[in-house]
C-alpha cells in the first residue's frame, strides 16, 4: 500500500516507494537515510535534490552518473569555475535535466561551498548543525514531512551565504538523503541500521 510498508521477495519489509522499482530499492537500501558527509559529497546532493525539483527521483536516479560526469564529478573548485561555454555545454547535455536555472544555481552553489571553505568553514559542519537530536519515526507516509523548522532555518542560512535553489522542501529531502533526518518508517529493515550510523556522526 502506498505511504506503508512493502515486503519484498527477500521477505524485507520497506518504505513502500523503495520496493516500487529495483533502482528505488537498491537506492533505499544502501544510500538514502545513510550518514553522508564531507563538502563534496553534500554539494552533490543538494545539487542532485535541487535537479530533482518539479520531477520524479527517479529521473534523476538514472541519469546520476550523466550528472556526475557533466559537473566534473562534482569537484567543488572545477564547478565554480564553470562559465558560459560550460553552461552552453550543459544545456545541450541530454545525460542530465536541461534547466538553465538548475544549471546556474549548481555553478553558484559551488562557488558559495568554495568561499565557505576558503573562510575556514564547512558546508557539510553546516547542514549537519541542523541535525535533530529527537529523530521521528514516522509510521506511514502521512506522517512524513515536506519541510521541517529546522529545514526552513537551514535554506535561510545557505541563501543567506549566497546559495541558490535552496528552498525548505529541497533542503529537507537533502536532509533526508544525507542522514541528517532519518525518515525510514517503523519497521522498515534499514530504519535500525540508519540510526545506529547517525549516532557514529559527531
Amino acid at each position: 500500500m502506498a505511504g506503508q510498508l512493502r515486503r519484498g521477495d527477500d521477505g524485507r519489509d520497506r518504505c513502500w516507494w523503495g520496493g516500487s522499482t529495483p533502482d528505488y530499492a537498491v537506492y533505499h537500501d544502501s544510500e538514502w537515510g545513510r550518514p553522508v558527509t564531507g563538502d563534496a559529497a553534500l554539494y552533490e546532493r543538494l545539487t542532485l535534490e535541487a535537479f530533482q525539483s518539479g520531477l520524479s527521483w527517479l529521473t534523476i536516479l538514472r541519469k546520476r552518473e550523466g550528472f556526475r560526469r557533466a559537473f566534473a564529478g562534482f569537484d567543488i573548485d572545477a564547478v565554480a569555475g564553470f562559465g558560459d561555454a560550460d553552461v552552453a555545454r550543459l544545456l545541450a547535455d541530454t545525460a542530465i535535466v536541461r534547466n538553465r536555472a538548475k544549471i546556474a544555481a549548481a555553478i553558484v552553489n559551488a562557488r558559495a561551498t568554495a568561499a565557505m571553505r576558503d573562510a575556514g568553514e564547512s558546508l557539510s559542519d553546516l547542514i549537519w548543525s541542523y541535525r535533530s537530536e529527537h529523530p521521528r519515526a514516522p509510521s506511514g507516509g502521512d506522517d512524513l514531512a515536506a519541510t521541517t523548522p529546522e529545514s526552513k532555518a537551514l535554506a535561510k542560512e545557505l541563501k543567506r551565504r549566497g546559495f541558490a535553489f535552496v528552498g525548505p522542501t529541497t533542503v529537507y529531502s537533502t536532509m533526508e538523503a544525507c542522514g541528517i533526518v532519518n525518515d525510514h518508517l517503523q519497521g522498515c529493515w534499514v530504519r535500525d541500521e540508519v540510526e545506529r550510523l547517525r549516532a557514529a556522526v559527531r
